[in-house]
């Protein structure tokens, strides 16, 4: 069977076209509806924007995915897992009518926890996408889940996705190129294993991956700062949901002890773990907003102005820099991650990834350093002021006339 790149190509190019084209619409039905995010004292944006780019998301992906079930490779994705992809439509059209009544109405978080926990209840428990097995490392042990306890640490990690991507979601573009780093990541991996023969190459974990990814792309013009639309909870937890599709798939896809040799004794190369290395930056900062607020007796879902892209800016990035380098981290752990875990040449990736990481770094301490050179410039001229006041003879030691 041929490598069915093309076809992925073609799959995301729809995904992200048909979403292009879909976001005015969307647009215009939010100013209509009035879902609109007026700015509060925790919002970056200073001028009120339509929500409920979601739908335009979902209208792309939902479209994508019927194209790719009429060509001629990719459609043994739906011979093979039919009832996943129909489940997985199913509940990200549930939880985006979800999200859309949060972006007209603003629902309370318990509601829309509800509706987390029913949408991903059905993919996982009518479509079957869920985590079966985990692979120990360092050993040749593989501890299956089984469905008792499969079934609630899938929907317990999906819910946690969803909520990761809504987390981060703060500045213009922020969520949909941070999944589209992740989708893209998701799909390397995947298809990598296709490709080694460790799994199908046209499973539904690369399908999702590619589509996913494309549609984020075709939002990303309409987003980008100055944003001309939010994606919204609608979108969001759309987002949310499929990658977690995505990822589950994929660790599924193969056995999960396939890498075993020098570097991929590291955790890293399980699949369970390079999942979490796609994922890191979005889970990094649920885990310090959850902490943050209980620990000042608050409720973790209560908003916020203290997240991770908040402080960049804090620190003097502009807003876009702020989300370039958020998206620059991203991609450094996605496909770092990913990277360390395919190559033959590990220690080869690490340590360009040490490289990326501390240039990284310097960048990210740029405004400071600015700040403090400014700083000490105007002490320097405000020294050699008051040495030259202080001077006898001099126009401002003699004073006015």
């Amino acid at each position: 069977m041929k490598h069915p790149s093309l076809e992925y190509l073609l799959v995301a190019c729809v995904a992200a076209i048909v979403t292009y084209l879909l976001t005015p619409l969307a647009r215009r039905v939010a100013i209509r509806w009035r879902a609109v995010a007026k700015p509060r004292n925790r919002d970056v944006h200073a001028v009120a924007t339509p929500r409920m780019g979601g739908v335009a998301l979902f209208g792309g992906f939902a479209l994508a995915l019927f194209v790719a079930s009429r060509l001629p490779t990719l459609h043994e994705s739906f011979q093979s897992g039919t009832v996943v992809m129909m489940w997985v439509v199913i509940a990200a059209a549930v939880i985006c009518a979800v999200g859309v009544l949060d972006d007209r109405y603003e629902l309370d978080s318990l509601t829309k926890l509800a509706g987390q926990v029913l949408a991903t209840g059905l993919m996982v428990t009518l479509g079957g996408v869920q985590i079966a097995e985990v692979g120990v490392p360092w050993s040749d042990t593989t501890l299956v889940l089984g469905r008792d306890l499969g079934v609630p640490v899938t929907i317990l990690f999906t819910v946690l996705t969803i909520n990761a991507l809504n987390f981060v979601d703060g500045l213009d573009g922020l969520a949909a190129g941070i999944t589209a780093i992740a989708a893209g990541g998701f799909f390397v991996y995947s298809y990598h294993l296709g490709r080694a023969g460790f799994a199908d190459i046209v499973s539904p974990a690369t399908l999702l991956a590619a589509v996913l990814a494309g549609a984020c792309l075709g939002f990303l013009p309409h987003n980008f700062f100055p944003a001309r639309i939010f994606m919204g909870d609608s979108g969001s937890m759309v987002l949310g949901l499929l990658l977690s599709a995505a990822s589950t798939t994929a660790t599924t896809s193969t056995d999960p002890q396939v890498y075993r040799d020098g570097l991929s004794s590291l955790p890293i190369f399980l699949p369970e773990l390079v999942l979490v290395a796609v994922l890191a930056l979005p889970f990094i900062d649920l885990l310090l907003a959850v902490v943050r607020r209980v620990s000042r007796g608050r409720s973790p879902f209560a908003p916020d102005k203290r997240h991770l892209h908040h402080r960049l800016l804090e620190m003097g990035h502009t807003h876009r820099r702020a989300v370039l380098l958020m998206y620059f981290w991203s991609g450094l752990v996605a496909f770092g991650g990913v990277g360390v875990s395919i190559s033959d040449s590990g220690w080869l990736v690490v340590s360009v990834l040490v490289v990326l990481a501390a240039s990284a770094v310097l960048a990210l301490a740029v405004p400071a350093l600015r700040r403090r050179r400014i700083q000490r410039t105007r002490r320097r001229v405000a020294r050699a002021m008051d040495a030259e006041s202080a001077r006898p003879g001099s126009v401002h030691a003699q004073g006015p006339r």
